[in-house]
């Protein structure tokens, strides 16, 4: 055989066997790519997105889209082409699959923890859209879990209302932490509670609940060994006036807090918050309409482009990620609280857009 021929086949024979070793080679990475987005304003899969009834609704156009981000699964593992090819692709972005599933959580804990978040998101949205409106939200320190073979089991419950700890009246779930820490391991803490099926009757019935009852639980010492500890999560329970149902499935974490907080103020203000234009955004939200980062920035700016956004509402401390490649034709708009967001949304609506708080790259 002719040293160039063998020479040519060996050197073919090579590349067969490094490409098939970076086929069949796993890599310890995952990768993110732009997700769906979703008109909060909308319909998805013929249903809407936000249901509203015991409350006057107003007509609505244009877009508030949420925006999402797709990830590969926890047992998924890319192989060395797949992950080369993620590197060199400008609309994804290749990162340690400990990023997305640190600890070696497992696909099923990710999405579990994911439509908690999600859940969550879903409520602080609600509050912060009335607290916006001046509508009143009634809120109370709930029992939200309580752990097994702790001290508090089968003495509390979830879904009790914590009224006090030792006669000191709670307003929030950390004054709970701060009362009970209070004592040393052992001691007795004295819970003023109503009990969960009064609440839930009293909400039905649309009335305060009166029944309370004190329980007395015996501290137990932390895993740390540092404090005293009775077993129990505080979260908070929103009561609201009327009915706001979120119908959209297969969706988690609490990015999309933000723009469910402003498609509920469009809903329930006269007129159109973006005068019919395409906008979307993300960022999470809490109960007093504060505006917090997200992750995978970067693709759901590509997302949102690709739907059609001409405006991107972006936290603040994504900005600066945010702006050093933004899609061309959109514009990114600054928010730190819901307020900015629809002060910014009233500018577009009236065209006033010069003045809309940018992002910049530094």
């Amino acid at each position: 055989m002719p040293r160039r021929t063998a020479t040519m086949l060996a050197s073919t024979l090579i590349f067969i066997a490094l490409l098939c070793a970076g086929v069949l080679i796993p890599v310890p990475y995952s990768e993110m790519s732009p997700g769906p987005t979703f008109n909060t304003l909308g319909k998805a899969r013929n249903e809407p997105v936000l249901e509203i009834s015991g409350r006057k609704t107003y007509p609505t156009t244009g877009h508030l889209n949420m925006t999402t981000v797709r990830v590969t699964g926890a047992e998924y593992r890319m192989n060395l082409v797949e992950t080369v090819y993620g590197w060199l692709a400008h609309d994804n972005v290749v990162v340690p699959h400990d990023t997305l599933y640190p600890d070696g959580k497992t696909e099923e804990e990710s999405t579990q923890e994911n439509a908690e978040e999600f859940t969550q998101s879903q409520e602080s949205a609600k509050v912060a859209a009335l607290k916006q409106l001046k509508i009143p939200v009634r809120s109370q320190v709930v029992v939200s879990a309580v752990l097994k073979d702790s001290p508090a089991e089968d003495r509390l419950h979830a879904g009790d209302v914590i009224r006090a700890v030792d006669g000191e009246p709670v307003k929030e779930p950390g004054d709970v932490v701060e009362l009970v820490t209070r004592h040393k391991p052992g001691e007795d803490v004295v819970f003023t509670i109503v009990p969960a099926k009064e609440a839930v009757a009293a909400e039905k019935a649309d009335r305060e609940p009166t029944a309370t009852e004190k329980v007395t639980v015996t501290t137990a010492r932390s895993a740390d060994g540092k404090k005293a500890i009775v077993g129990i999560e505080a979260g908070t329970d929103h009561a609201f006036p009327f009915t706001i149902d979120i119908n959209l499935a297969d969706v988690g974490g609490p990015s999309a807090g933000l723009m469910f907080a402003l498609g509920i103020v469009d809903k329930l203000t006269p007129g159109d918050l973006t005068g019919g234009a395409f906008v979307a955004g993300t960022g999470t939200i809490d109960d007093a309409g504060k505006v917090g980062p997200i992750g995978g920035i970067e693709m759901k700016l590509v997302g949102a482009r690709e739907a059609g956004a001409e405006y991107f509402l972006t936290p603040s401390d994504n900005c600066a990620a945010a702006a050093s490649d933004i899609p061309e034709g959109l514009t990114l708009v600054k928010v730190d609280t819901i307020a900015d967001a629809t002060a910014s949304l009233k500018k577009i609506d009236s065209g006033d857009t010069a003045g809309l708080p940018s992002c910049s790259s530094s």
